[in-house]
């Protein structure tokens, strides 16, 4: 049982590992002047706002969940998941018609420009703010959490499930802070290319990605009928 739910909530964790912005802004703090002050700092931040809000939906899915009910029919269950796929497919949607036109440059949020003078404070509010309050994640964290809670899991192999994917959540984040804390010379060229790339890519990316939870979402509340 413990597998296959770990099994099912790869693909959401995959959801918010892929997330340009985020990655971007790791980046920048990793390309700055104080860059081992403010990645770790960004990376804890992160790594709260994702375990904070999964665990809030475990914790409330149990209420979708008939008594000593695992598996079979659950309506209430089906529908919150057709609610999310609706929800991803409209953020689908909004990335794409919002993409820019051909020829003009991506516009991205201010407070990428001033990265550079972060504390390690503020990179942890960042990162906290970006994991806990992004819609995006926060759909994906209410995906996440209906199918652990209401999985009939005992208490440790649900806290097991839930570490799994907070750790693969935060993989885009702590795979290369934790590679440029031990070799960031080496990694600075590597960063930026992939910097500019995301840049370049991000609207297509997320288009994809909340296209393909739309989708997983659907099939999950298919079988939850």
């Amino acid at each position: 049982m413990l597998g296959s739910v770990i099994g099912e909530t790869l693909p959401l964790a995959l959801g918010i590992a892929i997330s340009p912005f985020t990655i971007i802004a790791a980046i920048l703090m990793l390309l700055s002047s104080s860059a081992r002050r403010t990645g770790p700092g960004f990376l804890i931040g992160w790594i709260l706002g994702i375990a904070i809000a999964v665990t809030v939906f475990v914790l409330l899915a149990g209420l979708l969940t008939p008594d000593g009910d695992s598996g079979g029919s659950n309506v209430p269950r089906a529908i919150v998941q057709l609610l999310l796929a609706a929800l991803f497919l409209l953020l689908a949607v909004r990335q794409w018609r919002g993409r820019p036109a051909p020829g003009e440059s991506p516009a991205l949020p201010k407070w990428m420009a001033a990265i550079d003078g972060f504390t390690f404070t503020r990179a942890l509010g960042l990162g906290l703010l970006l994991s806990a309050l992004n819609p995006k994640n926060l759909l994906i964290a209410a995906s996440a959490g209906v199918t652990i809670g209401d999985a009939g899991l005992a208490a440790l192999p649900a806290s097991i499930a839930t570490g799994v994917f907070v750790l693969c959540a935060a993989s885009t984040v702590w795979i290369p802070v934790t590679a440029f804390l031990v070799a960031s010379e080496q990694l600075r060229g590597p960063l930026d290319a992939l910097h500019r790339w995301l840049v370049r890519e991000n609207d297509v990316v997320m288009t994809v990605l909340m296209a393909f939870i739309a989708v997983l979402m659907v099939g999950k509340a298919m079988a939850s009928f």
